[in-house]
């Protein structure tokens, strides 16, 4: 049985949509933040050593990162859903999207989020981290110019990982200039699998407004 170590109001909700979207039978272990310091409780460390959400275990199998895992549940229990076939154009793709999510998108996001912890809110950071986060989202902005999803327009796993890009933009920085990154925001919140998830994943502050 595939269960999700999830903790609230973090990247593992959008392993429980996943799992929704393919309507997977899967067991949830809930943790909360510490209430102080916002951190994850140390009864992660029990399950990974890093004691990081998410964490997925299946059988003997441990597998962190939500690219892996994404990647793991597709692989062994998608049925051939949510991913182009491999030796594909579009597969190509679709990986270069499910690793550029965390590899370089959340990067400048995570900076921002830091150092506006800073005395002085990393006043001299500042220029430099908004223009890499322009540059980011103006190119995954661009990527749905003429199309719903990033990979063939057609929803995969890729878009499951890039949805908490997008959702994490509004409370750091902004997405009145890209549009269409908007509208997919609104385009997954929307689906009858996010929504389950919701309800089933306890607190989330990304999602739906």
């Amino acid at each position: 049985m595939l269960t999700v170590h999830h903790l609230n109001n973090s990247r593992s909700q959008r392993i429980l949509w996943l799992l929704e979207e393919l309507e997977l039978d899967y067991n949830i272990v809930n943790y909360q933040r510490d209430a102080t310091t916002n951190l994850a409780p140390p009864e992660l460390e029990a399950v990974h050593p890093l004691g990081k959400s998410p964490v997925l275990t299946d059988g003997e199998h441990t597998v962190i990162e939500s690219a892996a895992i994404i990647d793991y549940i597709l692989r062994q229990h998608g049925g051939g859903k949510l991913r182009p076939a491999e030796n594909t154009v579009q597969y190509e793709q679709y990986l270069q999207w499910l690793h550029y999510a965390e590899g370089s998108a959340m990067l400048p996001l995570m900076l921002k989020m830091y150092t506006g912890r800073l005395p002085d809110g990393g006043a001299d950071l500042q220029p430099r981290i908004n223009d890499e986060l322009n540059r980011h989202l103006g190119y995954m902005d661009r990527s749905l110019a003429d199309a719903k999803w990033f990979v063939g327009n057609t929803f995969s796993g890729a878009d499951v990982q890039l949805s908490f890009v997008v959702e994490l933009v509004p409370l750091l920085h902004s997405l009145e200039t890209f549009p269409n990154l908007a509208a997919f925001r609104n385009r997954i919140h929307a689906r009858p699998a996010y929504q389950r998830a919701l309800d089933k994943g306890g607190q989330y502050d990304f999602g739906p407004s």
